[in-house]
């Protein structure tokens, strides 16, 4: 017994200190490190080290069913001279610029709407939410069906109406698989954005809009000082996580065109998987996905600043 706890039976108004266990339990750091733990584990083995084994991969010459060595810069020096890849960081660019600001664009207008007073609310929104939930697999099969080159109900009601004299092969000329696969991303990625934003918009205090009416401000005026400055925080969130899907898209291009035709659809996830899987070269695929690590670290670095904002307008 120590000589605070026999104080303490002397003297009942002597607390008696705390174990170390109960100092830890008590502690917020110690709590917040044991309850972080488990996710902190999780992000390191799927996630640290097959960035890291990626990364290695990129400076050897590894091949399927072979040893390989490494080589240091080789594959990306031989990247920069190849000309599929440019066109592939070229495509992957172009996909993901018009795709990301047709989706906030409308995104964002279907979250106003929805945001008002329109019939049938909860069932709009349970509609809109399809494209999303809806696997990707199965919402490219059905623009495959939609954009083929013999069945296109596009190119049937086009000729119908006397608007063009034959089918367009949607996914066999460079220019319209481009435009063809983006407005598929588009298609799907637009629910993400508006019920993100209108869940933003269902935050923003009402008596915002009363100042502002009162003020005599019109609708525009609300939207660009009121309704914008409030959403900036969540659309800086919302758009990074939309630009890091469509920059790293795989699924929809791979079952519309797997990169075809004459590679003009291929982005940079598809190559990277075209040549390290097909093709054999592991080091030279993996190469190409660490390529898109600047990109997709700018994009978080966005979020990072957009969240920030968040501090200064609660000021």
């Amino acid at each position: 017994m120590s000589a605070r706890e026999a104080a303490a039976r002397v003297r009942p108004d002597v607390i008696p200190e705390p174990s170390l266990v109960a100092r830890l339990l008590n502690s917020r750091n110690f709590l917040g490190f044991i309850f972080m733990l488990p996710l902190a584990i999780l992000l390191l083995v799927f996630l640290t080290y097959p960035l890291g084994l990626g990364v290695w991969l990129a400076m050897t010459n590894q091949r399927i069913g072979g040893e390989g060595f490494f080589i240091g810069l080789a594959n990306f020096e031989f990247l920069v001279r190849d000309d599929v890849f440019r066109l592939s960081v070229f495509n992957t660019v172009l996909y993901t610029v018009i795709a990301s600001v047709f989706k906030f664009g409308l995104g964002l207008w279907l979250a106003l709407v929805l945001n008002e007073r329109v019939p049938f609310k909860a069932l709009i929104r349970a509609v809109v939410l399809l494209p999303w939930i809806i696997p990707t697999v199965l919402s490219a099969i059905a623009f495959w069906w939609i954009y083929d080159s013999q069945f296109s109900i596009i190119s049937w009601s086009l000729v119908k109406l006397g608007l063009i004299d034959e089918y367009i092969d949607f996914l066999g000329r460079p220019n319209w698989a481009r435009a063809s696969v983006i407005i598929a991303n588009i298609w799907r990625g637009i629910p993400f954005v508006a019920i993100s934003l209108l869940a933003g918009l269902q935050t923003i205090s009402p008596t915002l809009y009363e100042a502002a009416v009162l003020d005599g401000a019109s609708p525009w005026q609300k939207f660009r000082y009121v309704t914008f400055p409030q959403l900036t925080p969540i659309i800086a969130v919302v758009m990074t996580f939309s630009v890091i899907f469509t920059f790293t898209d795989f699924q929809l291009i791979y079952v519309l065109t797997r990169g075809g035709p004459v590679n003009s659809t291929h982005l940079m996830a598809t190559l990277a998987f075209q040549r390290a899987i097909p093709g054999g070269s592991l080091g030279e695929g993996a190469a190409i996905a660490s390529a898109m690590i600047p990109i997709l670290a700018a994009a978080i670095l966005i979020s990072f600043f957009g969240l920030q904002k968040r501090k200064w307008q609660s000021e």
